[in-house]
């Protein structure tokens, strides 16, 4: 049960409601922290990975000793005292060498988290290319069917995706589409489950998956002869090769909690904020305007109003009384002088 926190004053309220759940959420700081016992190739990962993420990124100078599977108070205090909501451990040891460690928090809380490890590393030295401008939002590319199906990697792909994105924008520059971030699969002899029955474990269940490669690209647009420019992609770095070990799936009711969109208030909506409502749209000066539909009508059984201007007056009525009667009058001298 997620406790609920009553402000004690004005400010604490003001900062109580920063915090609160938005339609567009605010960019997500990551803090970079260090185990015990890194080695150089942690050091260097964390350091190019803290090269893509900045400006939204804090770095840990000190090591700390934490176990984040057994002992997670740290990352939530950590979490509360930064207003940050993603963390990146690393931390290599005899029995899991050279292992990252990606957390998400909700309200200060852990949500969920994934264990990855470096099989190998290229840093961006090595690329003797151009690199992008830092603080640009990159292009997220998942190429594998497994990002959408098999649960270890659609985790992995919702960590990575709230890591690197940046803030929420209405519209994109095309030059300000620097680099490309691709996130693809090796080819797995065998995706099948581990089963208890056999005596089969998870590890062994972790070891059959297959393993992560993480490129980056920086884009240049050429000219094409079109309006759609001709796309040249030219790598920059860093590589990475990753493999997945444990992992911590979100708890239900936290995850209920964290995926609730808040109450959208009157303004937002006539904003054109939220969930949009059928037949509404918002003009471009803003205002909202509807469309009602009605069904066919039959004009012969509509009931018009009475209009006094086109009902005849008494003298109308004598005067064509009169008219009637002498066009009445004339017609047998018409027929006489006919006869004649």
């Amino acid at each position: 049960m997620l406790r609920t926190v009553k402000p004690r004053n004005a400010r604490s309220k003001r900062a109580l409601d920063a915090r609160e759940a938005k339609e567009v959420e605010d960019v997500r700081t990551a803090i970079f922290v260090k185990g015990t016992h890194t080695g150089e190739v942690v050091n260097g990962v964390m350091k190019e990975l803290m090269a893509l993420k900045r400006p939204d990124a804090i770095s840990f100078s000190k090591k700390n000793a934490i176990h984040p599977f057994e002992d997670a108070s740290s990352l939530e205090f950590w979490a509360g005292k930064n207003d940050a909501s993603m963390f990146l451990m690393g931390q290599s040891t005899k029995k899991r060498p050279a292992g990252l460690i990606i957390a998400r928090t909700f309200d200060s809380k852990v949500l969920d988290m994934c264990e990855l490890g470096v099989d190998k590393f290229v840093s961006m030295a090595e690329f003797k290319t151009p690199k992008s401008t830092p603080g640009h939002k990159p292009m997220m590319h998942f190429a594998s069917e497994l990002f959408d199906t098999h649960p270890r990697f659609m985790q992995l792909k919702s960590l990575l995706m709230d890591f690197f994105n940046g803030e929420v924008i209405d519209s994109i520059c095309l030059p300000g589409l620097e680099h490309v971030i691709s996130v693809s699969l090796a080819p797995a002899p065998s995706l099948r489950p581990a089963n208890p029955i056999l005596g089969e474990s998870q590890e062994d269940d972790i070891q059959n998956l297959p393993k992560i490669h993480i490129r980056t690209y920086t884009v240049k647009l050429l000219p094409s002869g079109t309006r759609v420019p001709r796309v040249e992609l030219t790598e920059m770095g860093p590589s990475l090769d990753l493999s997945l070990r444990r992992h911590q799936a979100a708890d239900p009711e936290m995850w209920k909690a964290a995926m609730r969109r808040p109450k959208l208030k009157k303004q937002d909506l006539e904003k054109g904020l939220g969930k949009k409502k059928k037949n509404m749209e918002v003009d471009e000066m803003g205002d909202l305007r509807g469309r009602v539909h009605i069904a066919k009508q039959d004009l012969d059984k509509l009931q018009t109003r009475k209009m006094k201007g086109l009902k005849s007056t008494p003298l109308e009525e004598d005067g064509s009384s009169e008219d009637s009667g002498s066009e009445q009058e004339d017609d047998p001298r018409q027929k006489k002088r006919k006869r004649d």
